[in-house]
């Protein structure tokens, strides 16, 4: 083989390589509570702070660092899994006042477009809650991707969001400071 030979079938093999390196890759989000959260805030009277989470939920997403419009991400909530650290206020939350969770256990977020850049990326998708669906925009970064210690491979992101109550028809009146719910969100995966 000719040296001009060897040197184009190098530059093909790095190419396909370099492909191999940037295609999408399928993540399972872990585990709630271990490393990923769904976190809430809502004003409480315009005086301080109510915050929650909900402890169970599922979901995988698509992750192409080269390209954020390859990547995609669809999360599954149990919305019977609110939690406030307040057995009282858990069970109103529940009811049809609302998250109406008897009658619409679940709530999901599945998204339609992402882009930006890894450390400022916009995730445009359609959140369900309350048996209503609309978009919603969440900004999002990547915080880190690598192996791990049990030899897999994980990657890491944050994203905050906001919306009215009265979009997903949750019309109990709390005042104008607690209209709004702020969603803060942790979510790590490992590779399929």
């Amino acid at each position: 083989m000719t040296k001009i030979s060897t040197l184009f079938l190098s530059a093909a093999l790095l190419s396909v390589s370099n492909l191999a390196m940037s295609a999408p890759v399928n993540y399972a989000i872990d585990t709630p509570g271990m490393h990923a959260s769904i976190n809430f805030k809502v004003n409480h009277l315009g005086y301080s702070w109510l915050t929650g989470r909900f402890n169970n939920f599922s979901g995988d997403y698509v992750y192409d660092s080269e390209n954020l419009a390859n990547s995609k991400i669809n999360v599954k909530i149990d919305t019977k899994s609110v939690s406030t650290n307040h057995a009282e206020r858990d069970k109103h939350l529940r009811s049809d006042d609302f998250l109406n969770v008897d009658k619409y256990p679940e709530s999901s977020f599945v998204s339609t477009s992402i882009s930006g850049t890894n450390e400022d990326m916009v995730i445009k998708g359609n959140f369900t809650l309350n048996g209503v669906t609309k978009p919603i925009v969440i900004k999002g970064s990547k915080v880190g991707e690598g192996k791990d210690p049990w030899g897999g491979y994980r990657s890491g992101f944050m994203g905050t969001t906001e919306f009215k109550m009265a979009d997903y028809n949750i019309t109990k009146d709390l005042g104008p400071a607690s209209a709004n719910v702020y969603l803060e969100l942790h979510i790590e995966g490992t590779k399929k």
